[in-house]
């Protein structure tokens, strides 16, 4: 019995609402309304402005756009089929002064000429193998094969005494040198 009057009860308050939604106002739409049921607007009323643009969405996709966008200013830009043909042969140019100038006569020769030492503590031996070669008749050269040597003080030579840090250097020799 108590179920029938809970379910009476129920009926009741279903039916109570339909009929205050009836009284009260028509019922939710989904935007579709008849002439007669849209509501007249005055012509003194403003049309609203647009809602503002939606914010960036900082999804997969978007990320994945701004990185193809970025990629563009990464690549190099493509060249003209006139401006690849110049650069070949510019490049064709180098090429042939190069080859030029390894047509020059050069010999090797050997001897024994002294490398200055730069200002980094380092042999410089290009003025090694220019002394080198300029001694056989030639111009210039370029070291091919060096040789070190340590030169010591007669103190080193005394017996009982101890070896100091300024008692001997090395010095480098140019042993063969390309000369032209």
């Amino acid at each position: 019995m108590t179920r029938v009057a809970t379910l009476g009860l129920a009926l009741s308050l279903a039916l109570a609402s339909d009929a205050a939604w009836s009284q009260a106002a028509p019922p939710p739409s989904l935007g579709l309304q008849s002439p007669a049921q849209q509501p007249a607007q005055p012509a003194s009323q403003q049309i609203e402005p647009p809602p503002p643009a939606p914010a960036e969405n900082p999804g997969l996709i978007n990320e994945i756009g701004k990185l193809f966008e970025k990629s563009k200013s990464l690549l190099p830009t493509i060249k003209s089929p006139g401006e690849t043909i110049d650069d070949l042969n510019a490049r064709a140019k180098d090429a042939g002064d190069s080859l030029t100038n390894m047509a020059k006569p050069s010999i090797m020769v050997k001897g024994r000429a002294g490398c200055v030492v730069a200002a980094n503590g380092a042999p410089d031996c290009k003025a090694g193998a220019d002394k080198l070669c300029q001694s056989k008749g030639y111009k210039e050269g370029k070291s091919l094969d060096t040789d070190a040597a340590e030169k010591c003080s007669p103190k080193v030579f005394i017996p009982g005494r101890q070896r100091e840090p300024g008692d001997c250097k090395t010095e480098n020799y140019v042993t063969r040198a390309l000369c032209q």
